[in-house]
């Protein structure tokens, strides 16, 4: 038996997803969910095979709900939005659903997902389907992430500065150090270029927690954050600094 979820805010989207699965044997609706909090740890207790995504929810979008999960299981988005397309073939996704869409489409999209289980169950299972989700707009003013079972959003202005550790980016707040699976030219790319600067390869600092610009040496500054904390700048990163400033 197939088991599937079925993530979406609107009662009559999920039940359109559920009644077009009836026509197909062998799959199993295990749980419907309204929001990306319930789907996260849907998938978690289910291990489901395919999920029905919608994209446009409240609290965290479909993206962001996918960046929680460590191994997402097959994706089908379903959107009343045509421009998160691209996005979604990004994120793996094995079709993208645009509302209303009919049973014929439908039937179409779970082709391609059977299709590909079957053929590439083995490389699927190893490379997992979670693959750098993008990001939209409103995510630009939060980062989502998982705090042991907890899901934390943490708005951008609460962020005293972003360093990069290994694989992943520490996201410094006033409540503590949060890890996040993501790269620093990630952050670099995506958050306001206005607000928050990489001042060196390890470290990006929101303008809001500079205090002061401190010389060590010849061609060596330190910024001095708000809450003590020293971070060392590069010459380029010393050089960005002082351009978005004015200076």
């Amino acid at each position: 038996m197939i088991k599937c979820l079925v993530i979406d805010d609107e009662p009559l989207a999920r039940s359109i997803v559920v009644e077009y699965l009836q026509h197909h044997k062998g799959i199993e609706v295990v749980q419907e969910c309204g929001d990306g909090f319930a789907g996260v740890k849907a998938i978690m207790q289910h291990q489901p095979d395919l999920i029905f995504l919608d994209i446009q929810m409240p609290k965290i979008n479909g993206f962001e709900m996918l960046e929680l999960v460590e191994q997402a299981p097959g994706v089908i988005f379903t959107t009343a939005f045509d421009e998160y397309a691209l996005k979604a073939f990004e994120a793996n996704a094995i079709d993208y659903l645009l509302k209303p869409f009919s049973q014929e489409r439908f039937d179409a999209a779970l082709k391609k997902w059977q299709e590909k289980k079957s053929r590439n169950a083995a490389d699927n299972k190893a490379a997992g389907l979670s693959e750098v989700p993008a990001k939209q707009p409103e995510e630009q003013l939060r980062i989502v992430v998982k705090a042991a079972n907890d899901i934390r959003i943490i708005p951008v202005k609460d962020v005293l500065y972003l360093e990069a550790y290994d694989d992943y980016v520490k996201v410094h707040t006033p409540d503590g150090l949060f890890l996040k699976k993501k790269t620093m030219n990630y952050y670099e790319r995506v958050l306001d270029p206005k607000q928050f600067v990489r001042v060196h390869r390890s470290y990006i600092i929101p303008l809001t927690q500079l205090t002061r610009i401190e010389t060590l040496e010849k061609d060596s500054h330190v910024a001095l954050l708000k809450n003590g904390v020293r971070v060392l700048l590069s010459r380029s990163g010393y050089s960005k600094l002082r351009s978005v400033l004015g200076i």
